[in-house]
């Protein structure tokens, strides 16, 4: 598929990844079946401790990187946004949401940027950044927080 236009977040800033979205107008519509589906937009903004699921095609290793053949899938929990910043002083805005497991690997990598954050069957963030390793248990991935752009993306769709 090729896009005929991209819409960048008006209020996106390169230097600390705040608004980190863009929307593309594809040339021709996607056609939905059993396996494509639109993914509903959240209303509300996800609780810290909600279970969610990341899916993507990005590394499955890091430092070095290894692209799977199969799309990948892993459960992730919401953090509090009092944690987050913890974890990352200085880099997190309501804008944003991390996302990962305390006793796991599961993690957002490096090729995963634009994949979905899905919480209930609902679109809740857009894989944004990270660590620089992936997986580490204790550096979650940070995501955009959905709920935060429901206006503009309304209005731009």
């Amino acid at each position: 598929r090729t896009s005929s236009k991209f819409f960048i977040h008006p209020s996106y800033e390169k230097s600390t990844k705040d608004g980190d979205l863009m929307l593309l107008k594809l040339h021709k519509a996607v056609q939905l079946n059993k396996e494509v589906q639109a993914l509903p937009l959240a209303n509300k903004c996800p609780m810290a401790g909600q279970r969610c699921q990341i899916s993507g095609w990005g590394s499955t290793t890091s430092p070095a990187v290894t692209f799977p053949e199969e799309l990948h899938c892993a459960k992730v929990t919401i953090l509090s946004q009092e944690l987050c910043r913890n974890i990352y002083p200085s880099s997190i805005t309501s804008n944003m949401i991390c996302a990962g497991q305390a006793h796991s690997r599961a993690d957002s990598c490096q090729g995963d940027s634009g994949g979905p954050l899905v919480c209930d069957g609902l679109l809740q963030g857009i894989v944004s950044w990270g660590p620089g390793i992936c997986g580490d248990p204790k550096k979650p991935g940070v995501y955009v927080n959905i709920c935060r752009y429901i206006p503009w993306l309304q209005e731009t769709i």
